[in-house]
Protein backbone atom coordinates (compact mmCIF):
# COMPACT_ATOMS: atom_id res chain seq x y z
CA UNK A 1 0.00 0.00 0.00
CA UNK A 2 0.85 3.71 -0.49
CA UNK A 3 -0.41 6.79 1.06
CA UNK A 4 1.13 10.33 0.37
CA UNK A 5 -0.43 13.39 2.31
CA UNK A 6 0.33 17.43 0.83
CA UNK A 7 1.96 18.96 3.69
CA UNK A 8 -0.57 21.60 3.96
CA UNK A 9 -2.82 19.16 5.13
CA UNK A 10 -0.35 16.92 7.33
CA UNK A 11 2.27 17.88 9.44
CA UNK A 12 4.39 15.41 10.60
CA UNK A 13 7.00 15.77 12.81
CA UNK A 14 9.86 17.60 12.42
CA UNK A 15 11.99 15.28 13.10
CA UNK A 16 11.25 13.64 10.30
CA UNK A 17 13.81 15.38 7.81
CA UNK A 18 16.72 14.47 7.78
CA UNK A 19 19.88 17.18 8.73
CA UNK A 20 22.01 15.52 6.28
CA UNK A 21 19.46 15.70 3.40
CA UNK A 22 21.02 18.41 1.47
CA UNK A 23 24.60 17.01 1.40
CA UNK A 24 23.37 13.64 0.47
CA UNK A 25 23.79 12.28 -2.68
CA UNK A 26 20.17 10.54 -2.53
CA UNK A 27 17.49 12.86 -3.13
CA UNK A 28 13.73 12.31 -2.42
CA UNK A 29 11.33 11.85 -5.25
CA UNK A 30 7.82 14.01 -5.72
CA UNK A 31 4.65 12.28 -5.33
CA UNK A 32 3.82 11.46 -9.06
CA UNK A 33 7.33 9.75 -9.53
CA UNK A 34 6.62 7.70 -6.13
CA UNK A 35 2.98 6.65 -7.36
CA UNK A 36 5.17 5.53 -10.36
CA UNK A 37 7.78 3.55 -8.45
CA UNK A 38 4.80 1.89 -6.86
CA UNK A 39 2.33 1.29 -9.98
CA UNK A 40 5.34 -0.23 -11.72
CA UNK A 41 6.11 -3.02 -9.53
CA UNK A 42 2.27 -4.08 -9.29
CA UNK A 43 1.36 -3.67 -13.52
CA UNK A 44 -1.24 -5.93 -13.40
CA UNK A 45 -3.21 -5.57 -10.22
CA UNK A 46 -2.56 -1.99 -8.63
CA UNK A 47 -4.96 1.01 -8.37
CA UNK A 48 -4.75 4.91 -7.11
CA UNK A 49 -7.02 7.16 -5.79
CA UNK A 50 -6.40 10.64 -5.89
CA UNK A 51 -8.15 14.07 -4.17
CA UNK A 52 -7.14 16.59 -6.37
CA UNK A 53 -3.52 17.46 -4.99
CA UNK A 54 -4.00 17.16 -1.14
CA UNK A 55 -4.26 13.03 -0.90
CA UNK A 56 -3.31 9.86 -3.10
CA UNK A 57 -4.18 5.90 -2.22
CA UNK A 58 -2.12 3.15 -3.86
CA UNK A 59 -3.03 -0.44 -3.67
CA UNK A 60 -2.30 -3.81 -4.84
CA UNK A 61 -3.53 -7.04 -3.14
CA UNK A 62 -1.45 -9.59 -1.38
CA UNK A 63 0.12 -12.85 -3.24
CA UNK A 64 -1.72 -14.77 -0.98
CA UNK A 65 -5.37 -15.14 -0.54
CA UNK A 66 -5.24 -14.87 3.16
CA UNK A 67 -2.40 -14.31 5.97
CA UNK A 68 -1.64 -12.30 8.82
CA UNK A 69 -0.25 -10.23 6.55
CA UNK A 70 -3.35 -9.68 4.43
CA UNK A 71 -4.23 -6.04 2.66
CA UNK A 72 -7.28 -4.71 2.51
CA UNK A 73 -8.16 -1.31 0.87
CA UNK A 74 -12.47 -0.13 1.53
CA UNK A 75 -13.92 3.04 0.31
CA UNK A 76 -17.18 3.99 2.16
CA UNK A 77 -18.70 7.56 1.16
CA UNK A 78 -16.61 10.28 1.84
CA UNK A 79 -13.85 8.16 4.03
CA UNK A 80 -10.91 5.54 2.79
CA UNK A 81 -9.02 2.72 4.71
CA UNK A 82 -6.29 0.83 3.62
CA UNK A 83 -5.74 -2.24 6.55
CA UNK A 84 -2.97 -4.60 6.61
CA UNK A 85 -3.01 -8.03 8.84
CA UNK A 86 -5.86 -8.90 10.56
CA UNK A 87 -8.00 -8.56 14.12
CA UNK A 88 -8.83 -12.02 16.13
CA UNK A 89 -11.83 -10.52 17.43
CA UNK A 90 -13.51 -9.15 14.50
CA UNK A 91 -16.30 -11.05 15.40
CA UNK A 92 -17.34 -9.64 18.58
CA UNK A 93 -16.49 -6.11 17.25
CA UNK A 94 -18.72 -6.69 14.34
CA UNK A 95 -21.29 -7.29 17.23
CA UNK A 96 -20.30 -4.55 19.61
CA UNK A 97 -20.84 -2.07 16.76
CA UNK A 98 -23.82 -3.87 14.58
CA UNK A 99 -22.15 -4.29 11.93
CA UNK A 100 -23.12 -7.29 9.43
CA UNK A 101 -21.26 -10.34 9.56
CA UNK A 102 -19.18 -10.07 6.12
CA UNK A 103 -17.69 -6.75 7.70
CA UNK A 104 -13.94 -7.40 7.23
CA UNK A 105 -11.04 -5.11 8.79
CA UNK A 106 -10.72 -2.46 5.97
CA UNK A 107 -14.93 -2.31 6.37
CA UNK A 108 -14.92 -2.52 10.52
CA UNK A 109 -12.19 1.03 11.19
CA UNK A 110 -14.30 2.29 8.34
CA UNK A 111 -17.63 1.82 10.17
CA UNK A 112 -16.36 2.57 13.23
CA UNK A 113 -14.72 5.61 12.29
CA UNK A 114 -17.81 7.08 10.71
CA UNK A 115 -20.04 5.67 13.82
CA UNK A 116 -17.69 7.28 16.50
CA UNK A 117 -16.83 10.94 14.45
CA UNK A 118 -19.70 12.52 15.23
CA UNK A 119 -19.86 11.66 18.89
CA UNK A 120 -18.07 13.62 21.99
CA UNK A 121 -14.32 14.37 21.70
CA UNK A 122 -13.52 10.98 23.61
CA UNK A 123 -10.27 9.99 23.19
CA UNK A 124 -9.68 6.83 20.85
CA UNK A 125 -7.08 4.87 22.20
CA UNK A 126 -9.08 2.94 24.13
CA UNK A 127 -10.50 1.87 20.67
CA UNK A 128 -7.49 0.96 19.58
CA UNK A 129 -7.09 -0.97 22.60
CA UNK A 130 -10.05 -3.05 21.70
CA UNK A 131 -8.56 -4.45 18.69
CA UNK A 132 -6.86 -7.82 19.11
CA UNK A 133 -4.46 -8.72 16.33
CA UNK A 134 -1.62 -7.43 14.64
CA UNK A 135 -2.76 -4.38 12.26
CA UNK A 136 -1.86 -1.61 10.24
CA UNK A 137 -4.04 0.60 8.96
CA UNK A 138 -4.36 4.69 7.27
CA UNK A 139 -7.58 5.86 6.85
CA UNK A 140 -8.41 9.03 4.74
CA UNK A 141 -11.86 11.02 5.30
CA UNK A 142 -12.01 13.59 2.51
CA UNK A 143 -15.40 15.57 4.59
CA UNK A 144 -13.28 16.26 6.85
CA UNK A 145 -9.71 16.43 5.35
CA UNK A 146 -8.92 14.14 8.41
CA UNK A 147 -5.71 11.72 7.96
CA UNK A 148 -5.60 8.80 10.84
CA UNK A 149 -2.89 6.44 10.84
CA UNK A 150 -1.95 3.44 13.34
CA UNK A 151 0.32 0.63 13.99
CA UNK A 152 -0.67 -1.94 16.59
CA UNK A 153 1.90 -2.28 19.73
CA UNK A 154 2.28 -6.66 19.23
CA UNK A 155 2.74 -7.22 15.55
CA UNK A 156 3.49 -10.06 13.55
CA UNK A 157 5.33 -9.43 10.87
CA UNK A 158 3.00 -6.08 10.15
CA UNK A 159 5.27 -2.79 10.06
CA UNK A 160 4.33 0.47 8.45
CA UNK A 161 6.93 3.16 7.69
CA UNK A 162 6.55 7.09 6.97
CA UNK A 163 9.27 9.50 5.66
CA UNK A 164 9.31 13.17 3.46
CA UNK A 165 8.99 13.17 -0.36
CA UNK A 166 10.62 15.93 -2.48
CA UNK A 167 7.64 18.37 -1.92
CA UNK A 168 7.75 17.88 1.81
CA UNK A 169 4.27 15.77 1.38
CA UNK A 170 4.34 12.55 3.98
CA UNK A 171 4.69 9.38 2.69
CA UNK A 172 3.36 6.36 4.61
CA UNK A 173 3.82 2.07 3.67
CA UNK A 174 4.36 -0.83 4.69
CA UNK A 175 7.20 -1.68 2.11
CA UNK A 176 10.63 -0.07 3.19
CA UNK A 177 12.28 -0.02 -0.05
CA UNK A 178 9.67 2.03 -1.55
CA UNK A 179 9.89 4.18 0.90
CA UNK A 180 13.58 4.34 1.51
CA UNK A 181 13.69 5.10 -1.93
CA UNK A 182 11.15 7.77 -1.99
CA UNK A 183 12.37 9.81 0.86
CA UNK A 184 16.00 8.90 0.27
CA UNK A 185 17.30 9.96 4.32
CA UNK A 186 14.25 11.25 5.44
CA UNK A 187 12.34 8.16 6.88
CA UNK A 188 11.93 6.19 9.36
CA UNK A 189 9.84 3.36 11.19
CA UNK A 190 6.53 4.19 12.49
CA UNK A 191 6.39 3.43 15.92
CA UNK A 192 4.14 0.76 17.01
CA UNK A 193 1.76 1.00 19.62
CA UNK A 194 0.96 4.65 18.11
CA UNK A 195 -1.48 6.62 16.01
CA UNK A 196 -1.17 9.52 13.93
CA UNK A 197 -3.74 12.40 13.21
CA UNK A 198 -3.67 15.41 11.14
CA UNK A 199 -4.75 18.04 13.84
CA UNK A 200 -2.98 16.54 16.35
CA UNK A 201 0.39 14.52 15.64
CA UNK A 202 1.86 11.26 16.91
CA UNK A 203 0.68 10.09 20.21
CA UNK A 204 0.93 6.04 22.02
CA UNK A 205 -2.27 4.93 22.88
CA UNK A 206 -0.82 2.18 24.40
CA UNK A 207 0.17 5.51 27.22
CA UNK A 208 -1.88 7.61 26.16
CA UNK A 209 -0.48 9.66 29.05
CA UNK A 210 3.34 9.59 28.41
CA UNK A 211 4.54 11.90 25.54
CA UNK A 212 6.51 11.05 22.74
CA UNK A 213 10.17 11.99 22.34
CA UNK A 214 12.51 11.34 19.10
CA UNK A 215 15.65 9.15 18.81
CA UNK A 216 18.37 10.43 16.49
CA UNK A 217 18.67 7.60 13.91
CA UNK A 218 21.97 6.67 11.99
CA UNK A 219 22.20 4.70 9.37
CA UNK A 220 25.11 2.34 7.95
CA UNK A 221 27.33 5.15 6.20
CA UNK A 222 27.16 6.67 9.68
CA UNK A 223 24.41 9.74 8.39
CA UNK A 224 21.52 11.11 10.39
CA UNK A 225 18.20 9.85 9.42
CA UNK A 226 14.60 10.38 10.35
CA UNK A 227 14.16 9.96 14.00
CA UNK A 228 12.63 6.87 15.64
CA UNK A 229 10.02 7.72 18.24
CA UNK A 230 9.70 6.38 21.64
CA UNK A 231 7.25 6.80 24.75
CA UNK A 232 8.72 8.75 27.18
CA UNK A 233 8.38 7.54 30.14
CA UNK A 234 9.35 10.13 32.27
CA UNK A 235 6.67 12.09 31.16
CA UNK A 236 2.90 12.76 31.61
CA UNK A 237 0.09 14.30 29.81
CA UNK A 238 -2.94 15.58 32.30
CA UNK A 239 -6.20 14.61 30.82
CA UNK A 240 -10.06 14.64 31.54
CA UNK A 241 -11.21 11.56 32.99
CA UNK A 242 -12.62 8.88 30.45
CA UNK A 243 -16.49 8.28 30.01
CA UNK A 244 -17.18 4.91 28.76
CA UNK A 245 -14.53 3.34 26.56
CA UNK A 246 -16.31 5.37 23.23
CA UNK A 247 -13.84 7.72 21.16
CA UNK A 248 -14.43 10.36 18.10
CA UNK A 249 -11.88 9.32 15.62
CA UNK A 250 -12.07 12.36 13.92
CA UNK A 251 -11.03 14.95 16.74
CA UNK A 252 -9.40 12.61 19.11
CA UNK A 253 -6.36 13.78 21.54
CA UNK A 254 -5.58 14.20 25.25
CA UNK A 255 -7.44 17.02 27.03
CA UNK A 256 -6.16 19.30 29.62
Amino acid sequence: MLAIFNKEMVQPPQELNSPAMDSSSKKPKLPHEILHDFLSNHPTDAFSISHANTALLAYAPPKMAYSNRQRMFCGLGDVNCVFLGSLINLSSLIKQYGLSKGTNEAMFVIEAYRTLRDRGPYPADQVLKDLDGSFAFVVYDSKTGTVFAALGANNEGVTLYWGIAADGSVVISENLELVKASCAKSFAPFPSGCMFHSEHGLMSFEHPTRKMKAMPRIDSEGVMCGANFKVDVQSRIHRMPRVGSEANWAAWGPHA
